[in-house]
């Protein structure tokens, strides 16, 4: 070890306030999900719009090979574990056939007015082991109460229960807090509270994103993350969603496809955090879309992100931290398009073939210190799972690790784990190999590493790799590492 840390009494107290703040099982449990599948479908499918204006006929919605075992396959192919339909949009126009409402699917010409996508979803879902989730608009474009303040509230919250209590498990109540102008001048006051309270009542073990308490946005719609992603972080940033973001317009293409502001690139820090009183553990995603816009337009079907790109931000969102959220949206005809379809399946392929052979099983593992504190040795770390760490004492932030093989490894990606449940720690950490000729080279040095990171390191070859915590707050607890080849 390079160098031994040393608190002060201060420094521990507050690093110990710090790591006190810790997931909810839901929030550990999507997190463990990783990769997901957006689906905006709706009226704007047929007019080529990316926002309705609430005032389309019920009659454009038709899709004439609606097909979600379509959609739930291309998902499962390409590596997700889930799907979250846009049940309802800013037009208003429902999926379902709600009883609250005209405007919706039941006088489409779909299946006679028989038909219900949110059911068809939820089944192709379950037919094939992926978890369902729900979008359902705050604004709503169509409604004549919007503007109306109780009588909107219980308009949304009746059809919030119809979709909680119809369809199954849900695993994630997606809201964003897009907010516009009602047909009566008035804007609408959104009671979020008493939303949560139907969603935590109905269906307790789903998350809550954006304008909620438990998954937050990652601040842009360009698939770009930040090096360090904490997840604990001031509590008022909860509200801060609450509000209508710069993505909700309708013709902000450029909002989608900018950087991250450097003004926001530290949420987390030791000194961010040193003068917030609430803290809460709030982990990001990553959303979005494989096209330019949120719906299909064909004259965008040239512009389909390319497998290259999608592997780039699997790896940085994923692999940095953050769940991946990625909108692949249907048809006119109610499939997904065969170019999308395409790059699902090679981004799937390469994620399971990537990590398929965890090399780290046949190394000889050591460390410094030898135990932890439950007297474990650091083979615990080759097994994924949560229920299995290595801790170090506390006030010793300082962990090495070295992995030696038998032969010469080419090694393309380590992965890291930290046991979340104790919250988020590890400040700083390097990775290093020891060269034929007996030199050790550093080549990979990272701040953050949370539920999981993901070092890509080209193809170096080795037989012997050093993973080194240099920095953690009042101690590291890992829970896997994972060595894969080429």
């Amino acid at each position: 070890m390079n160098k031994v840390y040393k608190y002060t009494e201060e420094q521990l107290k507050e690093d110990m306030r710090l790591v006190q703040v810790i997931p909810h099982q839901r929030q550990i449990v999507y997190q463990e999900m990783e990769f997901f599948c957006f689906i905006h479908f709706t009226v704007n499918t047929y007019t080529g719009r990316e926002w309705g204006t609430g005032d389309e006929p019920e009659n454009i919605f038709h899709p004439v090979k609606m097909d979600a075992k379509q959609w739930a396959k291309a998902a499962k192919d390409g590596g997700m574990k889930g799907i979250i339909l846009t049940c309802k949009h800013h037009d208003g126009f429902c999926l379902w056939p709600s009883k609250y409402t005209e405007h919706s699917v039941k006088n489409s010409p779909y299946k006679e007015g028989k038909g219900d996508i949110v059911k068809e979803v939820a089944d192709a879902c379950r037919e094939y082991g992926l978890k369902f989730g729900i979008y359902l608009s705050p604004w709503d474009r169509n409604s004549k109460y919007y503007g109306e303040g109780d009588a909107y509230n219980d308009y949304y919250v009746n059809q919030l229960e119809e979709l909680l209590t119809s369809y199954g498990d849900i695993f994630v109540v997606w809201l964003d807090g897009a907010c516009g102008e009602g047909e009566n001048g008035k804007y609408q006051s959104y009671d979020w509270d008493r939303y949560f309270e139907v969603i935590r009542r109905l269906q307790p073990n789903a998350c809550i994103f954006g304008c909620g308490p438990d998954i937050r946005w990652c601040g842009n719609e360009a698939g770009q993350t930040r090096p360090s992603e904490w997840s604990v972080v001031p509590a008022d940033m909860a509200d801060a969603e609450k509000v209508s973001s710069l993505s909700q317009h309708e013709d902000n293409i450029k909002f989608r496809e900018r950087g991250i502001d450097s003004t926001l690139m530290d949420l987390g820090s030791r000194e961010r955090l040193k003068n917030e009183e609430k803290l809460i553990f709030y982990p990001a995603e990553t959303n979005f879309s494989i096209r330019p816009g949120w719906f299909y337009h064909p004259e965008e079907d040239d512009k389909v992100r390319d497998f290259e790109n999608l592997k780039d931000i699997y790896l940085k969102s994923v692999g940095g931290n953050t769940t991946m959220l990625l909108n692949v949206p249907p048809t006119p005809e109610g499939l997904l398009h065969e170019k999308d379809v395409a790059v699902l399946s090679q981004l799937g392929n390469f994620i399971r073939e990537a990590f398929a052979d965890n090399i780290a099983l046949q190394a000889q593992m050591s460390s410094l210190p030898l135990t932890d504190v439950q007297g474990n040795d650091v083979q615990v770390l080759k097994t994924d799972n949560m229920d299995s760490y290595f801790e170090n004492p506390v006030g010793m932030r300082e962990l090495e690790i070295a992995l030696e093989w038998e032969k010469e490894q080419r090694i393309a990606y380590l992965v890291l784990k930290e046991a979340i449940q104790f919250s988020q720690r590890v400040e700083q950490f390097a990775i290093s190999c020891i060269r034929e000729e007996g030199t050790e080279e550093t080549v990979y040095e990272g701040t953050v590493i949370g539920h999981k990171k993901i070092v890509p390191l080209g193809d170096i070859k080795t037989r012997k790799l050093k993973v080194r915590i240099t920095d953690a707050r009042v101690a590291p607890i890992l829970s896997f590492i994972g060595v894969y080849g080429k």
